[in-house]
């Protein structure tokens, strides 16, 4: 299944809500992956720490430059 979804940036939660938290003054409501929640939640232990953050790919382009301007 082809998503529509990229990947823009990983990193530790606060980074992570530090730049979704940016995307969404500029109308960019982005996806937040946290996979080590996720199987917390489900019950199960997991090894990853890192949260990861998708945009849209019609928003690509604006998000990194709120991404760059923000790191």
């Amino acid at each position: 299944m082809k998503s529509n979804y990229l990947k823009i940036f990983s990193g530790n939660q606060f980074e992570v809500n530090k730049i979704a938290s940016e995307l969404r003054k500029v109308g960019i409501e982005a996806v937040i992956k946290d996979e080590a929640e996720s199987a917390r939640l489900s019950g199960f232990a997991s090894s990853t720490s890192s949260v990861y953050l998708y945009v849209h790919q019609d928003e690509l382009e604006k998000a990194e430059k709120v991404i760059s301007q923000v790191s």
